[in-house]
């Protein structure tokens, strides 16, 4: 619920869609929305009430700081990679084109998955494939990898395709190939950590009584989120008073996740595997 003259945070801007939203109903409040890619920009809206940070959210303290935005009423984040991201060959994010194996989604940083691919050893590959994949053969998909590379570089989306395919197993291709970008791209862009970071920032520039709600699509991010609504922080660790009750500074509004309905997922297919959490600040 958006409070008519509050202050907010889109802490994931990308196209724009949800800073509009707020924007249409938040009277003469203030939304500071962040973005770490550029092209982000570009999507920029012309009102007074709003400020496009293109910065990583795990600097929102700073930044709401910065533009006297604290204590916040409320806090979005939209997780995972915009569909411009997606959508772009260019950028390597998606394994429906042909084109440089990039995945920053910020440009101006340094590490690349041409990078990760042709860089990083063995042993190396095999843990972020078996952390931010779930991959349970990753051994053998980094051992294909090396190999591969030992006759020229990797460099783009097919010729990573044409080696993850040689360790598919049988009848899951989409859904394999799905998950060895999802961990190089999780890697390169460090996400797993700008999430922590976030999450406990957005605690300490929310209001008591203002929510943080999370939209995740895969279980890393989701598991985080669900632990820190649950026990305050990022461990999952609860503390209890002597009467059991849980000792922390944030609260769920629900216990369970909401979920897209089937007309959602219909509409908008990239819906399928979103879970939306809703917690809340607790009053001192």
């Amino acid at each position: 619920m958006i409070t008519p003259g509050g202050t907010y945070a889109d802490a994931t801007f990308g196209g724009g869609g949800h800073s509009r939203r707020i924007l249409e109903i938040l009277g003469s409040g203030k939304l500071i929305a962040f973005d770490r890619d550029p092209d982000a920009v570009a999507n920029s809206i012309e009102d007074e009430r709003f400020t496009l940070v293109n910065a990583d959210y795990r600097y929102i303290k700073n930044y709401l700081k910065l533009h006297e935005a604290i204590p916040c009423d409320g806090i979005l984040a939209d997780l995972g990679i915009s569909s411009h991201q997606i959508d772009s060959a260019g950028r390597g994010f998606s394994t429906r084109f042909d084109g440089k194996i990039d995945m920053r989604m910020d440009v101006r940083t340094e590490l690349s998955a041409i990078d990760v691919l042709n860089t990083y050893t063995e042993h190396e590959l095999m843990d972020i494939f078996r952390r931010y994949g779930e991959i349970k053969n990753s051994h053998k998909l980094a051992a294909a990898i090396i190999r591969s590379r030992q006759d020229k570089q990797i460099r783009t989306t097919r010729e990573l395709k044409e080696i993850a395919v040689t360790c598919t197993p049988r009848q899951m291709e989409n859904k394999y190939l799905s998950q060895v970008f999802q961990a190089i791209r999780i890697e390169v862009n460090r996400e797993l950590e700008s999430l922590e970071i976030f999450l406990e920032k957005s605690l300490e520039v929310l209001k008591p009584g203002g929510r943080l709600v999370i939209i995740s699509y895969h279980s890393l991010e989701d598991r985080l989120v669900k632990n820190f609504f649950r026990s305050g922080n990022l461990e999952g660790r609860t503390e209890q008073d002597f009467y059991g009750n849980i000792q922390s500074n944030i609260e769920a509004v629900s216990r369970k996740p909401i979920i897209p309905g089937e007309e959602e997922i219909e509409s908008n297919p990239r819906a399928r595997s979103a879970k939306l959490r809703i917690a809340e600040k607790k009053q001192p």
